[in-house]
């Protein structure tokens, strides 16, 4: 693989990020299509305002690149249409989840100096809740009964509470009401284990016949029990910090033991299939599993399975680097560069990390990682974007998507911050979101909490 200089990713950044901002669409307010294919682009999709492939995620983006330069024109206009956007989607909106509900709508608003609109973000998930949880956007399983709730980071509950403990950082109101609520739920639906505790997707209840565990952090016991954590830190509750630690022994009981990295499968489903095994990305893999024992260590978790979390979070990232990761060594196998469950995802973990510890090996492997992203660019004119890959599909080359989570939106911002941290150092500042502020390391601690 040939060596990159910042300049090399600053240049990719800046012409992916020109692709993205060439495939907003204008009529009726703001939208991006998932992907750029055929018919695709023609009508906004489902999740128009949301963080994950909506136009949304676009916020995010430009914090980034904030960081760098002075917006222009045209990108203080698109910041201006999705809050405006996003603000007029929140009082009719039903959906609630982190990707593409209201706690989205939450993050997309704080992220552009919102905060009226994040605080009617709060007010409707108050709104809406019900008493074992929020309504569950309908998922393509006919096991699942109507009226569900799901306990998970990215469709349920726990993302609900990293949201409000986000809204109480920045000072939303009702955010307090909302995390103490969202908590609550959590407490009652956990499920004793014989070592520890879990929350599985979708409590069993809801669910026709046997269910699975799907363990890591998208929809699993780890990002539970990462909200659970922040929660019992920032709320100063024991009980939350104690639920958040037996759900940490469940999940390093799931682990594999023989290796030094840690890694949880996949799924652990009642009939086991070959693709159940470990993943190492953000969703469903040890990097963000390793976000976990980073909450646990911030809370003041001495032990966990006798060992202090931070080892835990040293063994997550020795998996991954260790895994072959970025390479495609075999069919399916690191088919995708997004930050969900890409390349890109992995490389927020380990500059984090070494912004954090310092450490050159975490430096090396996430400038590797960056490097991979360029030898991928797919380059058009004046235009960079990626193709993942399908290796099950007739044509296995994915359109390219345009954005946050899974597409040149997400991968631009990462390569803007990679560009800028090799420039600036360790020092550089880093964009706090929802999702990773216990992990940056950067923000001030907010204001103390007040109970009314």
């Amino acid at each position: 693989m040939a060596q990159h200089t910042p300049d090399d990713h600053l240049a990719s950044a800046e012409r992916a990020w020109r692709w993205v901002l060439d495939q907003v669409r204008r009529d009726d307010g703001p939208w991006i299509p998932w992907h750029v294919d055929g018919d695709a682009t023609l009508r906004p999709p489902w999740d128009r305002d949301g963080m994950h492939s909506g136009v949304g995620g676009l916020a995010h983006a430009l914090a980034e690149i904030r960081l760098l330069r002075t917006w222009s024109g045209e990108e203080r206009d698109l910041a201006q249409g999705i809050a405006d956007r996003v603000r007029r989607a929140v009082p009719g909106e039903q959906d609630c989840s982190f990707f593409d509900g209201l706690v989205s709508h939450l993050g997309v608003l704080t992220a552009l100096g919102d905060p009226g609109g994040a605080a009617t973000a709060v007010t409707r998930l108050l709104a809406v809740a019900g008493p074992a949880g929020w309504p569950m956007r309908p998922l393509e399983d006919e096991r699942i009964g109507a009226g569900a709730t799901s306990n998970d980071l990215t469709l349920g509950t726990a993302g609900v509470l990293l949201g409000a403990l986000w809204g109480l950082r920045k000072g939303v109101p009702g955010s307090l009401d909302l995390a103490d609520r969202a908590a609550g739920i959590l407490l009652a639906e956990a499920e004793q284990e014989e070592v520890g505790l879990t929350w599985r997707m979708v409590p069993p209840r809801h669910v026709d016949g046997p269910s699975g565990e799907m363990p890591n952090l998208s929809h699993g016991v780890a990002g539970v029990a990462t909200a659970l954590a922040l929660a019992g830190c920032e709320l100063e509750r024991p009980d939350l910090l104690a639920a958040a630690e037996a759900g940490a022994a469940h999940l390093v009981s799931l682990a594999d033991q023989v290796t030094p990295g840690l890694t949880v499968p996949c799924t652990i489903r009642p009939r086991p299939r070959e693709d159940d095994g470990p993943a190492f990305g953000w969703c469903h893999g040890s990097a963000g599993t390793s976000l976990l024992f980073l909450a646990l260590q911030r809370a003041g978790t001495a032990e966990v399975a006798a060992r202090p979390p931070l080892v835990w979070h040293r063994r997550c990232l020795y998996a991954v680097r260790h895994s072959g990761v970025p390479a495609r060594v075999s069919p399916g196998f690191w088919d995708n560069d997004g930050r969900c469950c890409g390349t890109a995802g992995v490389g927020e973990v380990f500059l984090d990390a070494w912004q954090r510890e310092g450490r050159a090996v975490d430096l090396g492997f996430a400038v590797r990682l960056a490097d991979a992203l360029l030898e991928r660019a797919v380059h058009d004119g004046p235009h960079t974007y990626w193709r993942f890959v399908e290796h099950r599909a007739a044509d296995p080359l994915l359109p390219p998507g345009v954005g946050w989570m899974q597409g040149a939106a997400g991968i631009a911002a990462h390569l803007f911050r990679v560009g800028r941290v090799l420039r600036e150092g360790s020092g550089a500042a880093t964009v706090a979101r929802m999702d990773n502020w216990w992990a940056v390391g950067r923000e001030p601690p907010p204001a103390s909490v007040t109970r009314t």
